[in-house]
């Protein structure tokens, strides 16, 4: 069943109901105080954000039911494990629970198919691996062991990759009185982490706050790199305005944040 028809897995879309921001704060209170019809209806007050996520997926060729399930799941994971005291919205924290629910499916069913050759060279490099480890009491380079079987460091490398079971990063490592840590909390990335996309969503919740002209500084400023003279020329006013309404957007924006 297509994601666009109004039925999936049995629910009709068109009439799920959608919460406000005071209605989740209520619905809130009334789960920490253990209310299991209030944690019903929050649920089903963000369905529609599961229905959202779920469409990113609609070319990966799996059953949209099926995978509107597996979300809900990602969004009962994002409830039980959701901060308030961090002051992030909880869509923010839930969508990527339930993309990251969603991909493991999706890794869990679509089986990679290795090739006998690969399987074969990985299965010799391991038992190589064995025998050198209680040899040198210690534990081999893929050098030494692509010099024992006679196989390049790199056909090594790639064979014991290929049959190396993924692992998703909202997996669970370790639980201590409720608090989870996950794969991803142990994995440094830079470049593209999910704190840094619910900074950049947070960020872009505090410049809501500024008026018109804030916030076209802040923008011309900061998303286009111009000076403050190059500012003032483009909205036909002083530098020292500039300079003063900059001051006050910055300010605005981080007694949100």
């Amino acid at each position: 069943m297509a994601l666009n028809k109004v039925y999936l897995c049995g629910v009709n879309t068109s009439k799920l109901p959608v919460l406000s921001e005071e209605e989740k704060k209520r619905l809130f209170d009334r789960i920490e105080e253990g209310d299991a019809r209030a944690r019903q209806q929050f649920i089903e007050g963000n369905l529609r954000l599961v229905l959202s996520v779920v469409s990113r997926f609609n070319n990966s060729g799996e059953n949209p039911d099926d995978l509107f399930q597996v979300g809900c799941i990602g969004l009962i994971k994002a409830l039980d494990n959701f901060d308030r005291s961090l002051n992030v919205k909880f869509s923010t924290y839930a969508v990527p629970m339930i993309i990251g629910e969603c991909r493991r499916y999706l890794r869990d069913n679509n089986s990679i198919r290795v090739s006998r050759s690969l399987r074969d060279i990985a299965y010799k490099a391991i038992y190589t691996k064995d025998i050198l480890t209680k040899k040198n009491d210690r534990e081999p380079s893929i050098v030494e062991i692509a010099n024992e079987i006679d196989i390049s460091p790199e056909d090594v490398t790639m064979a014991l990759d290929a049959i190396a079971t993924p692992a998703s990063l909202y997996e669970p490592v370790y639980t201590d009185g409720g608090d989870t840590l996950y794969l991803m909390d142990q994995i440094s990335d830079k470049k593209n982490k999910e704190e840094k996309w619910v900074d950049n969503l947070s960020l872009a919740a505090a410049m809501d706050h500024l008026n018109p002209r804030e916030l076209d500084i802040i923008k011309l400023r900061y998303y286009h790199g111009k000076t403050q003279t190059e500012v003032a020329e483009e909205i036909c006013i002083s530098q020292a305005q500039v300079s003063r309404l900059e001051k006050n957007a910055l300010k605005k924006m981080k007694n949100y944040l």
